[in-house]
């Protein structure tokens, strides 16, 4: 695997694959199939595949402090209607934030250094701003932190904790808001705007780097904690959804990509969409937290 090389390891075809998330205890790489309502899990070479279907559209899986049997844990997975507990298959339903909303559903998720659980919601027909972005307390209540969004995206904060981003995929601007010590967010502004492709996932590097991966963009692009625009690294397929930082040494970059909107043409044309990726990077990410605030771990 060469440095900012991306190649495919997993030509999985997903229809909106999404949500890379890296467990260091496991050594296994998790992501999410959305439409195609798959939960995929492997290692950091792309081998040891295995799959499981779930009810819904899946939007992300983010895990838990408990650890199961055998030192499988327990996930978080944000279903089309609400957050369920999942493992190895199983779903159980734990909080449905927006059941007064059934046009929306959840879309992209992380966990910061507290143990609380952030994630999105998104109008499923990607024409309305109902979306909002949630944090799940202590007392297992979610409460809206922003919100007037058509399609929430990228949910990451900066390595000391102080900075939070967030994205407006259909307005293609990825903001910036500071963090209180209470874990509310403020001051938000615009940290960069996108010309060609969508914002969609972001990740943030160890050393306070952001990383967007750009939907119809064919790329990735690192920016400095100031906002500058220093590198892109390019993807044979067009819809680049997220990255996720983790291999042995955190310098293993894997990324999820999407075949949706492509007809049969395009597909021949691009037979890697969908699938999952991966290529070395000079800066290692940072270690996944787990939950432990709200779901009674």
């Amino acid at each position: 695997m060469k440095l900012f090389e991306p190649e495919c390891i997993w030509p999985v075809q997903a229809e909106l694959g999404e949500g890379p998330l890296w467990l260091d205890d496991t050594q296994q790489l998790y992501f999410v199939d959305i439409k195609g309502r798959q939960v995929h899990r492997c290692d950091a070479q792309g081998q040891q595949r295995h799959s499981w279907a779930v009810p819904q559209p899946v939007g992300f899986v983010q895990p838990l402090a408990v650890q199961g049997e055998g030192g499988e844990g327990t996930l978080i997975a944000g279903l089309k209607d609400g957050l369920y507990r999942f493992r190895e298959g199983r779903c159980v339903p734990v909080l449905h934030p927006e059941a007064h909303l059934p046009g929306n559903r959840l879309n992209d998720a992380c966990t910061d250094r507290e143990g609380h659980l952030w994630f999105g919601s998104m109008d499923d027909g990607e024409r309305q701003p109902t979306g909002s972005l949630y944090r799940v307390d202590a007392d297992g209540i979610a409460r809206a932190h922003d919100s007037g969004i058509c399609i929430t995206n990228g949910p990451c904060f900066s390595p000391d904790g102080r900075t939070f981003f967030h994205t407006d995929t259909m307005n293609r601007v990825v903001f910036a808001f500071d963090v209180a010590d209470d874990g509310t967010l403020h001051g938000k502004r615009v940290f960069a705007r996108i010309d060609n492709g969508w914002p969609d996932g972001s990740t943030v590097d160890a050393a306070g780097h952001l990383w967007v991966a750009m939907y119809a963009g064919h790329r990735i692009e690192r920016y400095t904690p100031d906002g500058a625009l220093v590198q892109t690294v390019a993807l044979p397929c067009p819809n680049v959804t997220k990255l996720a930082f983790g291999g042995p040494d955190g310098c293993t970059a894997f990324v999820t990509t999407a075949g949706k909107g492509m007809n049969a043409a395009d597909r021949a044309q691009q037979p890697l969409a969908g699938g999952l990726f991966a290529f070395r990077s000079d800066t290692p990410g940072r270690p996944q937290h787990r939950i432990t605030q709200g779901f009674d771990t």
